[in-house]
C-alpha cells in the first residue's frame, strides 16, 4: 500500500477518569495470592504495567469516541460538513447493532451523506480504519474521514477477579493475567487529502501479514456488548502469542521496509501497540531496533486495545518526541494474529 494525498491531520483523545493502580487490583486478589503463595507486586514485575484508568460504570462507547472526536476537530480546523466517512475500530461497542459509529455522528453534527460503520479486528480497529479512510481519499471519493474508538475494561477485569477468586487456580491466573493489564480510553484520527491539510502528517502507505492459524491464542467474548449481558470472559496463552506475534512481527517489519524503500536507519521513531514491557523488549530486539527511538504508555495507561497506539502517537507528539521529518512507524499487531504497519512522514 502506497499513497501520495493521505494526511493525518489531528488525533484527538480522551483520557479515562478513574486511576486503577495494579496494587489497588492485588489488594483485591489477596486471598488468590495467598492460596497460591505469591507476593504482592507480581503484576507489575509480570508486565510492567503500574496502573490504567477506568471509565465509571456503565460509561456508554459513543461518548468517550464523541469527546475524541471533537478534539481532534478543534485541532484541525477541518468542519464537520467535509467528513465524507466515520468508521469507528473498537472493541468495545455500545450495542450488537447498530453501529456504534451513528452514535458517534449524531453527537458530531456530521453530514447525512457521511459513510457510517464500524470495523472490528481486536487490536487493529483503529489502523484498519484509517488505511479504509485513507483508501477513500487517494480514490478522491472523500476528502476527510474520521477513524474512532473507546475501549472500556473496567467489566473484563471486574470479571476476571471474580473468577480467579472463586477457582484460586494457578491456570486460571496464568490465562487471564493478560487481562488485568485492560485498560480504558477514546482516540480519534482525522484524515484529510492534500488540499485540505494544512498541518498534517502524511501517510506513505504500509504492509499487513496475517498467521490465522494462531487466532485462538487469545479470545474475549462471546457477548460483543459492553456491559456484556451474558457469559464474558476473556483469555490469553501469553507465551504463544508472544513467540507467534514476534515471529509475524519480524516478517512483517522486514516487508514494511521493503515496502516503503527504507534504508537500514529508518524508520526514525516508532510506536508500538501496548502489550507490556516483555512484549515490547523481546520485539525490539527482534527486529534490532534501538529502545530509545520507540515511545511507550503501557507504564500508565495499560493495555487500552485499538485506542493504544493512536493514543501513544498523540502523547508522543506533544511531548515532542516525535519530530518534523521523522519517518514513523505506526506497528500493530492483534489477535488473529494480524499485523498491520504503517509509515508516516511526520
Amino acid at each position: 500500500m502506497k499513497y501520495s494525498r493521505v494526511f493525518i491531520d489531528a488525533i484527538g483523545y480522551e483520557l479515562a477518569p478513574h486511576v486503577i493502580m495494579s496494587s489497588d487490583l492485588e489488594s483485591r486478589l489477596e486471598p488468590l495470592y495467598d492460596a497460591l503463595h505469591l507476593k504482592p507486586g507480581q503484576l507489575e514485575a509480570l508486565t510492567g504495567i503500574r496502573e490504567r484508568r477506568f471509565w465509571d460504570p456503565a460509561y456508554p462507547m459513543h461518548q468517550g469516541a464523541i469527546a475524541a472526536g471533537k478534539k481532534a476537530l478543534h485541532a484541525s480546523g477541518v468542519s464537520t460538513d467535509a467528513i465524507g466517512m466515520l468508521v469507528y475500530g473498537g472493541v468495545c461497542r455500545d450495542n450488537l447493532e447498530p453501529a456504534t459509529a451513528c452514535a458517534v455522528a449524531e453527537g458530531l453534527g456530521l453530514d447525512p451523506q457521511t459513510h457510517l460503520y464500524d470495523v472490528s479486528n481486536a487490536c487493529l480497529g483503529v489502523l484498519n480504519g484509517i488505511i479504509q479512510v485513507a483508501n477513500a481519499i487517494e480514490l478522491g471519493h472523500i476528502r476527510a474521514g474520521m477513524v474512532v474508538s473507546c475501549e472500556s475494561a473496567r467489566q473484563i477485569v471486574e470479571t476476571t477477579i471474580d473468577r480467579l477468586l472463586q477457582t484460586k487456580d494457578m491456570e486460571t491466573f496464568k490465562r487471564t493475567v493478560a487481562t488485568l493489564t485492560g485498560g480504558s480510553g477514546a482516540v480519534a484520527v482525522l484524515l484529510t487529502d492534500t488540499l485540505m491539510s494544512s498541518q498534517g502528517h502524511r501517510l506513505a502507505g504500509g504492509v499487513v501479514r496475517s498467521a490465522p492459524q494462531h487466532h485462538r491464542l487469545c479470545r474475549w467474548g462471546p457477548d460483543t456488548g459492553i456491559p456484556a449481558s451474558g457469559l464474558h470472559t476473556m483469555e490469553t496463552d501469553s507465551i504463544g502469542v508472544l513467540q507467534n506475534g514476534v515471529v509475524l512481527g519480524i516478517e512483517t517489519f522486514k516487508a514494511f521496509r521493503d515496502a516503503l524503500s527504507l534504508s537500514a536507519d529508518k524508520p526514525d521513531k516508532i510506536i508500538c501497540h501496548q502489550v507490556g514491557a516483555t512484549h515490547q523488549n523481546t520485539i525490539l530486539d527482534a527486529i534490532a531496533f534501538p529502545k530509545e527511538k520507540d515511545f511507550t504508555t503501557f507504564r500508565f495507561l495499560g493495555n487500552i486495545g485499538t485506542v493504544s497506539l493512536p493514543i501513544t502517537a498523540a502523547i508522543a507528539a506533544e511531548r515532542e518526541f516525535l519530530q518534523p521529518g521523522d519517518l514513523v512507524g505506526f506497528l500493530g499487531i492483534g489477535s488473529g494474529l494480524n499485523c498491520l504497519m504503517l509509515g508516516i512522514e511526520w
